[in-house]
């Protein structure tokens, strides 16, 4: 693929999805390659850098809402996306443009050696550091895509580093045990740049306590040692007010834009990350960064949908929650918010990808479940619905509730929308990329961006 190839936004994205099949690549030569070639962005920026099994996206979310809410022109930098590859690349709220997409692409390609081409990963971080410096952003909050010491992020010099959690994912890549994991996601942690820390114990602190030790780390705030937010009381949507402290700030009451118990942790961790850049010199301050947490919004994250979002057509009579728990922890996470939902009967519509510990995606909330809804979204990674109900019986047993079979995600919402009543609840979950073409279903948006 050359520029002239390129010639609208709908042939650059899919140009951009054929690099998927370079798979992805653990090292940092190719991206300081294409940095170097491209003149180092990144070297020209103040970042922020988020690392984490779960939660990383909600913190990264958050702190940029109280960054933009401080007047600080912000740009955000996650993965992947829900419906646009626009998403990914931010700043102050707004999605990259479709010509600016175009542009940087064709910046970007000459940049990159033909004998050894990029991934996708590696591009679209190349894509991201390049548009942040040519709008000249005072901040940037970029979230690692997988792992941290080899991610393709890794090559930022971040004002400040974080690591949400650590727990079990992608053990092909990062290691089958927690030790293995959590020295990954101790690669972010940069000589002499200062740490904040989530809720991790055990083995897990043990491996980041000696690397920020080994990188003569100067502030290591860890989440209920340094710092903490405690709910105070809950809403009916299940969104928590929360009660922060830490080192020199204290929030008293806040409520929380995001939903779950574990938004509270997310939001001590962003606040936490905002004090430490106060400490720094930048101008934030605990009565402005609190409602700040009131305004964020984080698609596809026990994201509630009211009744009158399902199509016309359907005539669905229940609350839909859209959650992209993909792995163990999330889940469990997950089943914790819906386990203190009001509802009378719990309908889940589950998609997982195939090479996903199914079981421990779906185990915690289809042992929840009144009725479960399995299918898949048009992913070339998603398993079959007859697979995950095979998984699921291998490892759990039969559902103790009735599951059928769809060949696609608006089937499987149909019968949703069928069968549950008012005060019901549907739960869709299993991957953010479920998540993805459930959400530009209900609102009407084009097809998900992804091949």
């Amino acid at each position: 693929m050359t520029p002239a190839t390129m010639k609208d936004y709908p042939d650059i994205i899919g140009r951009l999805f054929e690099l998927q099949k370079f798979g992805m690549k653990f090292g940092l030569d190719s991206m300081r390659r294409i940095l170097d070639a491209l003149g180092r962005p990144e070297r020209d920026l103040k970042l922020v850098h988020v690392a984490g099994t779960n939660g990383k996206g909600s913190v990264a979310a958050m702190l940029r809402e109280i960054l933009v809410g401080a007047g600080y022109k912000t740009g955000l930098y996650t993965s992947p996306h829900l419906v646009t590859f626009r998403e990914r690349i931010q700043i102050d709220r707004v999605f990259v443009g479709e010509e600016q997409v175009a542009d940087l692409a064709e910046r970007v390609w000459p940049a990159t050696d033909p004998a050894s081409p990029p991934t996708f990963f590696e591009f679209v971080t190349a894509m991201a550091l390049l548009h942040f410096r040519d709008e000249r952003v005072d901040l940037a909050v970029v979230e690692t895509g997988l792992g941290g010491r080899l991610d393709s992020t890794n090559v930022v010099s971040p004002l400040v580093s974080a690591v949400t959690n650590v727990s079990l994912e992608h053990t092909e890549h990062l290691g089958t045990t927690i030790e293995a994991i959590a020295s990954e996601k101790a690669g972010v942690i940069k000589e002499g740049v200062p740490l904040v820390a989530g809720r991790i114990s055990g083995a897990a602190l043990e491996v980041l306590e000696k690397q920020a030790a080994k990188m003569r780390v100067p502030s290591f705030m860890l989440l209920g040692r340094d710092y903490r937010a405690d709910i105070l009381s809950t809403d009916r949507r299940g969104r928590p007010t929360v009660a922060y402290r830490g080192p020199g700030w204290s929030v008293k009451s806040q409520p929380l834009a995001l939903a779950g118990p574990y938004q509270a942790d997310n939001a001590a961790a962003a606040l936490a990350l905002a004090e430490t850049l106060a400490g720094l010199g930048y101008r934030l301050s605990p009565e402005e960064a609190g409602p700040a947490l009131a305004k964020v919004g984080w698609p596809g994250r026990a994201e509630t949908f009211e009744p009158g979002a399902w199509p016309p057509d359907h005539g669905g009579l229940a609350p839909l929650i859209l959650d992209g728990a993909h792995n163990p922890a999330g889940a469990e996470a997950l089943s914790r918010l819906l386990a203190a939902a009001p509802r009378k009967k719990l309908h889940l519509v589950a998609g997982v990808m195939a090479d996903k510990d199914i079981a421990g995606v779906l185990g915690p909330v289809v042992a929840l479940a009144d009725q479960l809804y399995l299918t898949r979204p048009r992913y070339r990674r998603a398993a079959d619905p007859g697979v995950l109900l095979e998984r699921l019986t291998q490892a759990l047993g039969p559902p103790q509730c009735p599951a059928g079979l769809y060949p696609s995600i608006p089937e499987a919402l149909r019968a949703a929308a069928l069968n549950a009543g008012p005060e019901d609840l549907v739960v869709v979950s299993g991957s953010l990329f479920t998540v993805g073409e459930t959400r530009a279903y209900l609102t009407g948006a084009p097809a998900v961006e992804s091949n």
